[in-house]
């Protein structure tokens, strides 16, 4: 059984660490940043996102555990934001360690999280993929989720450039 439990302040800890580079890396790998501002501007977004950090408020942060082995497998953090006249739950990250993927974990934990976002009052969950990222949103689409837009990008390359 997987279970989300609230982070401590070590595991968040553990979490900005691995959080802050792993972002760099997806925004360098989209193409939206370089690789030589990348770590300093997702920085700077964790910190605004997170002023208090993990006493933030509207924010929540979980442990992703495997309640039979008992074992940390990963972590999930939404915020609740107002969209459209609702209060909703937005995703801003969830991760699963490489030792634990392809487990189920992930699928286990975005269905745990419905539950936790329902006794928050919170009316739905919305979340954004990386376009490289074809295993999550193959996920997202198997439990449910629908493209609410699309970001598209063609590079064109100038022969001699």
């Amino acid at each position: 059984m997987t279970a989300l439990v609230p982070m401590t302040d070590g595991e968040f800890v553990a979490f900005a660490v691995e959080a802050v580079p792993a972002y760099a890396a997806d925004k360098v790998t989209s193409g939206q940043w370089t690789k030589d501002e990348a770590l300093e501007l997702s920085r700077k977004s964790f910190d605004k996102l997170l002023p208090l950090g993990l006493a933030t408020p509207d924010n929540y942060f979980f442990t992703i555990r495997d309640s039979v082995e008992q074992v940390s497998v990963g972590m999930l953090w939404i915020a609740a934001q107002d969209r459209a006249g609702r209060r909703i739950a937005y995703v801003y990250d969830v991760s699963v360690k490489p030792e634990h993927q392809r487990k189920g974990y992930a699928t286990r934990a975005l269905l745990a999280l419905e539950d936790k976002v329902y006794s928050l009052g919170l009316s739905g969950i919305a979340l954004h993929v990386f376009g490289h990222n074809t295993v999550a949103h193959a996920l997202y689409v198997k439990l449910g989720y629908q493209p609410t837009n699309i970001s598209m990008f063609k590079a064109i390359e100038r022969p001699g450039a």
